[in-house]
């Protein structure tokens, strides 16, 4: 956990998340971990973030340049639907 976040802040810059994970043992000696809800809701809001950037760089790398202009895809979409 303390990895992914320090990949967090090297690359999108936000500040270190404080995280108060407790460690359990299920019943079949699995480990888990517990964070508070407001911890865990954080998390997941950057691990969003970091996927949507990831997925503007995959989009941006793949970019060939083509474009359609807006009412011509207004049209296209419309046609689409019918």
């Amino acid at each position: 956990m303390l990895l992914l976040l320090i990949i967090f802040d090297n690359i999108i810059g936000i500040n270190m998340l404080t995280l108060h994970p407790q460690y359990i043992t299920d019943t079949a000696g699995q480990s888990l971990v517990i964070l508070p809800q407001n911890e865990f809701d954080t998390l997941m809001e950057e691990l969003d973030e970091l996927e949507d950037i990831r997925l503007y760089d995959e989009a941006k790398n793949n970019d060939a340049g083509d474009r359609i202009p807006m009412d011509e895809a207004f049209k296209m979409i419309e046609a689409n639907r019918g």
